[in-house]
């Protein structure tokens, strides 16, 4: 059994304010190229389809026309896809059963009623079925009529939630059985704060959506969705696949690709390949100083960083980098002096406030130091007024 894992697509999603409609395209296409040319037995999409509940026209038109071409490269393979946080659960469940005859599976929300269970999608190869269990983004309020509440009537937490879900399936682990969620996993022992986050990701406050990866043990392979930087959860079994394309200017230089998962007989350790994805543009940070950064003339999404030490003409230094960098996203300027204030400083210098300014300033000219202790004379002589 040969599937391919994506997730976070993000239609519609806009890059600091650039339109992201032709990149999302090109890439999508690669994907559908890909398809055409491995037949995979299916496609799992593990949330975030659209980059909000309630998408562009534009948005919702680029999706159909991937679904389309997906289904038109490989009819005979499967198409599984959950809602994610951004996405709306009940636009994505629209006609579930209808297009489930087609062998497209769009599932936007998970079990609500005592007689509902997670969607189970079962495929078959040489080797006997595989289940598939698509489970959409979950919030503790939307299953609690499930998962019951705590000893006050509070929601419980998101943990307890998802395993009291996960438990009521009574998965055969006899069988072959694959997980699809859109979730914050952590191994255990794992703090929250060691997992790096993308500046793109919706994070809760107080990480309160964790849930433990244990609870993933019943399952051959979980393909999840919700973390943009791919990353395994304490098995090789057990991965985020990431974004196809970056989503944020912290995610410029991650290598992005379809995660082709192939399951053999029970008990063989899947294999696991990636398909590498192209973009139209990349996303690049340059730093240095203004005609440093010049010279490195492109067409991809930059982020200026100037590290000179001087000013320059507002008007001109942007009107300079936006002819070198059509698709230039921001600029910012980075101080090199206050990365010199590490310097080691005596007892004595801790204490003097004229000390500390030297240090944080770093290089500086007697001009700049007598002009230093004539502002410290005036505040003193203010202070003692």
């Amino acid at each position: 059994m040969r599937f391919f894992h994506l997730s976070d697509l993000h239609i519609g999603l806009k890059l600091l304010n650039r339109d992201l409609y032709e990149d999302q395209a090109y890439i999508l296409r690669q994907i559908v190229q890909r398809v055409r040319e491995e037949r995979p037995d299916a496609v799992v999409i593990a949330g975030d389809i659209y980059d909000k509940a309630v998408p562009s026209a534009e948005a919702v038109e680029l999706f159909d026309r991937f679904i389309g071409e997906l289904a038109e490269a490989s009819p005979e393979t499967a198409i599984m896809a959950i809602s994610g946080n951004h996405d709306s659960a009940p636009r994505l469940d629209c006609y579930r059963g209808i297009l489930a005859r087609q062998h497209l599976y769009m599932i936007g929300r998970p079990p609500q009623r005592e007689d509902e269970y997670i969607e189970r999608v079962t495929l078959r190869d040489d080797w006997g079925p595989v289940h598939f269990y698509l489970l959409p983004f979950v919030k503790p309020s939307m299953v609690k009529a499930i998962t019951g509440t705590d000893e006050n009537g509070n929601n419980l937490s998101y943990d307890r939630s998802v395993r009291r879900l996960l438990g009521r399936e009574r998965v055969d682990v006899g069988e072959r059985n694959v997980l699809v969620s859109h979730q914050f996993y952590l191994p255990a022992g794992t703090d929250a704060g060691q997992v790096e986050r993308m500046s793109s990701e919706i994070r809760t406050i107080g990480n309160i959506d964790q849930i433990g990866a244990d609870v993933l043990s019943p399952f051959d392979y979980a393909a999840l969705g919700h973390i943009h930087k791919p990353m395994t959860v304490g098995d090789e079994r057990f991965r985020y696949c990431g974004t196809p394309l970056a989503c944020s200017v912290d995610e410029a230089g991650q290598s992005k690709a379809i995660v082709a998962v192939e399951l053999g007989e029970k008990g063989a350790v899947p294999r696991i390949s990636f398909i590498p994805l192209t973009p139209l543009r990349a996303v690049r940070v340059l730093r240095g100083g203004l005609e440093e950064v010049l010279r490195q003339s492109c067409d991809d999404y930059v982020s200026v960083r100037l590290t000179d030490r001087v000013d320059h003409d507002i008007f001109d230094m942007k009107e300079r980098l936006r002819l070198a960098f059509p698709y230039l996203l921001e600029i910012r300027r980075e101080n090199l002096r206050s990365a010199e204030y590490t310097a080691e400083l005596s007892e004595e210098q801790e204490t003097d406030p004229y000390a500390l300014c030297l240090a944080f300033l770093g290089e500086t000219s007697e001009e700049e130091r007598e002009l230093l202790r004539e502002v410290f004379a005036s505040a003193e002589k203010a202070e003692r007024s």
